[in-house]
């Protein structure tokens, strides 16, 4: 492992190399499942092309930090968005692997810092963010892409806060009561989840963008 991830102050972070593999797996992770779920599904050119562009929005966005947490986890420019609409175009199937290689972009994007163990990483990045892909379920329901998102982000956020519970509360703040102690992963990465979803349901509420957007899910399903 060492080849790939190097050690300082007890924390492991992506190597050249480590961030070859990572792109190597990503890419490979995101054609292949595609292409099984489009043996099944008869996928379409234009529905790899949606799926991939969305993806590339949504990872340029996650540049776009309108507040920063201390410990990890910022307000984005609706960055899970675009995760989440491909999981409401096209169901859980194609949305998950499209939040999957997400969860890995994110992870690349990090540089892999603050590696403490595998299941950590899982928590923070690859559970995660591969839960934005749940939003699928919704796919084709009434108020099906607000409903998604929503429980997108809920599950997002379940998964950072289990992480936090398990490997970060040394960062608790001592003015934290100790006796809630446990709601304090909760309380951090809410704090910046919640504040991003209520923008981008504003934003997708507004008519030119709402209507937008009903024209292009149209357009990516016809």
């Amino acid at each position: 492992m060492s080849a790939f991830i190097t050690h300082s102050d007890g924390y492991g972070s992506l190597t050249s190399a480590g961030y070859f593999l990572s792109i190597v797996i990503m890419v490979a992770v995101f054609l292949i499942g595609l292409s099984i779920v489009g043996h099944r599904q008869h996928m379409t050119a234009k529905t790899l092309a949606f799926s991939a562009v969305s993806l590339a929005i949504a990872f340029i966005l996650s540049y776009v930090k309108l507040w920063q947490m201390p410990w990890g986890g910022s307000v984005t420019l609706c960055s899970m968005l675009f995760v989440v609409i491909v999981a409401y175009w096209y169901g859980p199937s194609v949305g998950i692997i499209v939040a999957f290689t997400f969860s890995m972009l994110q992870f690349i994007q990090d540089g892999g810092a603050y590696i403490l163990s595998p299941l950590q990483a899982c928590m923070d990045y690859f559970f995660a963010f591969t839960a934005l892909g749940l939003a699928g379920f919704f796919s084709h329901k009434k108020n099906g892409f607000i409903k998604g998102y929503i429980l997108a982000v809920i599950c997002r956020g379940i998964f950072h806060s289990i992480g936090g519970a398990l490997f970060w509360m040394s960062g608790m703040p001592a003015s934290f009561p100790k006796s809630i102690s446990f709601l304090w992963p909760i309380v951090y990465n809410y704090a910046y989840l919640i504040p991003e979803m209520v923008l981008t349901l504003i934003i997708i509420s507004l008519p030119p963008v709402k209507k937008g957007l009903n024209n292009v899910t149209a357009l990516a399903r016809s």
